[in-house]
């Protein structure tokens, strides 16, 4: 299933706002940093009527190993610091683009060229974008 269909058919949580400095939020980034994940940005999206999340953090890995290694901390990590599970995950077979749905953040971390292909920057080009890296 591609990834944007699967953002489309659920709706966001407005039960709890989140915010860049949600435990949630850090424990992401966190995570994607300690497995030296690179050109992290962050989409805040909560000024969009009809986004499907209030915040989308992108990163990029160097190769199928390191995409991988990245998602499972990723959903590691929050499980272990925030007690929350993803919602659900796609494109783990595919290894060039995993996202993780938490469904008021969407974690995407894609290889370069998907990333390129893709362009969520310039897709969601109304959101405030803050970088992340190092």
């Amino acid at each position: 299933m591609n990834n944007l269909t699967l953002l489309a058919n659920r709706k966001k949580s407005t039960i709890k706002r989140l915010t860049k400095n949600s435990k949630i939020f850090k424990a992401i980034i966190h995570a994607i940093q300690e497995k030296k994940g690179e050109n992290i940005i962050s989409l805040d999206l909560r000024k969009i009527p009809e986004a499907v999340a209030d915040f989308f953090i992108i990163c990029e890995a160097s190769n199928p190993t390191q995409l991988k290694a990245i998602a499972d901390f990723v959903e590691e990590d929050v499980k272990k610091k925030c007690a929350e599970a993803a919602y659900k995950h796609e494109g783990r077979q595919a290894q060039q683009w995993i996202l993780i749905d938490y469904v008021n953040i969407v974690v995407h971390i894609m290889l370069p060229e998907p990333r390129k292909f893709y362009k969520l920057e310039e897709m969601w080009s109304d959101a405030v974008i803050t970088e992340h890296n190092d």
